[in-house]
């Protein structure tokens, strides 16, 4: 087996030929002559949410295509902004390595040939947070982009706050902080209808309790956003059994009951445990 990096002649030939069509198709293309940083912003979102969606399948050979896509769409933010002057792709890459040499002081020593010792990954991040204040952000959470899904966000700004040594200190307290929020949630809730009492704190609450259980999530290393999506998958995967076997049956959804509905969902529960 090869190690990462020991065919780098042939790694940068396919870098330079990328980069090559690039040319070729910005100055040819009648579609990528045309494309902007505006007009291709969707479409890289789209793309980088194709690539998560393949490595949660773990589908590899999707996941190879999908970063061919992304680096593709790299490749054409900075050839756009070379034909202003503005940067290139040399600029970028350079951009990034002197800043994973300036973030790993622990590797990389500085002017007078010093590094900094660390032993853990906290320690990693901690420092990470440091350096980012001294090159000018305003807060520790300056660094978390404001459109980011609210799920994700949630994780990243409660890993940025544990970088600056703003956390709990045991599991055991945030369960405890879970069950405070849940209570608070149903507080505005009239129970046994389940009618809101005040939508806008039962919103406020529901948020609050999202949030810790977040926070709980990343003390137990599980990730939420991860965690959710996978939930959708099996749900969209048992829904579809149960469309398909009742259509099959010569049933229509809508004509049935619950129970019914509900006896088809549990054979695919079944069925998954047993390809388990």
């Amino acid at each position: 087996m090869k190690l990462p990096g020991s065919d780098r002649p042939a790694q940068l030939r396919a870098f330079d030929r990328l980069l090559t069509i690039m040319d070729e198709l910005r100055e040819k293309c009648p579609w990528d002559r045309k494309q902007t940083f505006e007009s291709l912003r969707h479409l890289t979102i789209e793309e980088t949410y194709e690539l998560s969606d393949a490595i949660l399948e773990r589908d590899f050979a999707e996941v190879k295509k999908e970063i061919g896509d992304l680096m593709l769409h790299m490749v054409f933010y900075a050839r756009i902004a070379s034909e202003t002057g503005t940067f290139d792709i040399a600029d970028v890459l350079n951009s990034i390595c002197d800043k994973l040499i300036k973030r790993h002081p622990h590797i990389y020593p500085d002017e007078s040939g010093r590094t900094v010792e660390v032993t853990t990954e906290e320690q990693v991040k901690q420092n990470w947070e440091q350096l980012k204040l001294k090159e000018g952000n305003k807060s520790v959470l300056a660094g978390v982009p404001k459109t980011l899904p609210a799920l994700v966000k949630a994780m990243r700004v409660q890993e940025k706050a544990r970088g600056a040594g703003f956390d709990w200190e045991e599991k055991a307290q945030v369960w405890e902080k879970v069950k405070e929020e849940m209570n608070e949630f149903e507080e505005h809730i009239d129970q046994p209808g389940g009618k809101l009492l005040d939508a806008g704190r039962a919103e406020e609450e529901f948020g609050d309790l999202l949030f810790a259980l977040v926070n709980y999530a990343r003390f137990l290393d599980l990730n939420p956003e991860t965690a959710l999506e996978r939930a959708n998958k099996k749900f969209i995967r048992r829904f579809n059994f149960l469309e398909e076997h009742s259509a099959a049956d010569g049933r229509e959804l809508r004509e049935m009951t619950l129970a019914e509905m509900d006896a088809y969902w549990e054979k695919a529960k079944s069925l998954e445990k047993d390809s388990q």
